[in-house]
């Protein structure tokens, strides 16, 4: 994947009415193309960053470059990158004004003399921090916007109390899960000094091997549902994608450890599809994602 940063001059200055509009677009086109990124308007000057494949972020570009409504189309910078900065935007948004920048480092002194294309072009230094506050501000934006699966505030004092005495709950079974856990890996511990010690020293069988294996995927999957615990008093994560995983790890346990000699055909292809069903809906959920 590639980041591609440019900067542009407006043939005008666009209204909050024609911003949103072209936000839209905007989004409805990145969807389509697995983009994502963030557009900064200011001073009649639009900064955008778009993140995606290599050749789709190109193409993009240049579909962008021959729009009319701007001109001076310059490339900032173009980054490798392994992973997205702007992971849950098809299309981020700000319109800033000098109050949002005037106290970030590095950023002061540009908005009021350089926020141009070419000024853009002569301070690449400025779009790093630049990307780190705008990163910061939508990520705060979303996280305080998003879901919660038990919101301390509430207009119904008596759910309010409920919800806070179902966090106090959630946060013991936290601490429980972490005890079972520690008992778990002391349960590992045990198994394998209690195979490898028996005659034949420092040798397990297929079954034993199996067994070790089983007591190993556990704990793992108390790790997960320790996961799956905290993030409901989390506000910043929908935990989805995890509940999957760990459905998908369990089930999987399970099928490592079969006795095939002792069980239907007819559970096993279950099982079988079970899994398939499990490893498209988590492709699924990582592929939007």
């Amino acid at each position: 994947m590639i980041r591609l940063s440019y900067a542009s001059t407006t043939t005008h200055d666009w209204t909050p009415d024609e911003l949103l509009t072209l936000l839209t677009e905007c989004q409805t086109n990145n969807v389509a193309n697995n983009i994502t990124g963030i557009l900064l308007y200011a001073h009649e000057t639009f900064f955008q960053v778009l993140e995606g494949e290599e050749a789709t972020v190109h193409k993009v570009y240049e579909t962008i470059k021959k729009d009319k409504r701007h001109k001076d189309c310059t490339i900032i910078e173009t980054l490798n990158i392994q992973e997205r900065d702007f992971p849950y935007w098809s299309m981020g948004f700000e319109k800033i004004d000098a109050t949002d920048l005037h106290n970030i480092n590095g950023l002061n002194d540009f908005f009021e003399k350089d926020f141009t294309p070419s000024g853009f072009a002569s301070h690449k230094n400025i779009v790093a921090p630049l990307l780190a506050h705008l990163r910061s501000k939508l990520i705060k934006q979303i996280s305080t916007s998003t879901h919660e699966e038990l919101p301390m505030t509430h207009e119904d004092p008596f759910i309010q109390f409920l919800h806070r005495t179902i966090r106090a709950g959630v946060k013991f079974m936290a601490l429980l899960m972490v005890v079972v856990i520690l008992f778990g890996i002391i349960d590992i511990v045990f198994v394998l000094y209690e195979k490898l010690s028996n005659p034949p020293i420092f040798e397990l069988s297929i079954n034993e091997l199996l067994e070790t294996f089983g007591a190993f995927m556990a704990v793992l999957i108390a790790i997960e549902i320790f996961l799956n615990i905290t993030l409901y008093i989390r506000s910043d994560v929908i935990p989805v994608k995890l509940v999957v995983a760990t459905a998908l790890m369990a089930i999987a346990r399970k099928i490592i450890v079969f006795d095939y000699k002792h069980l239907d055909p007819e559970y096993v292809s279950a099982s079988a599809l079970v899994v398939l069903a499990l490893g498209i809906t988590y492709w699924v959920i990582q592929k939007h994602d």
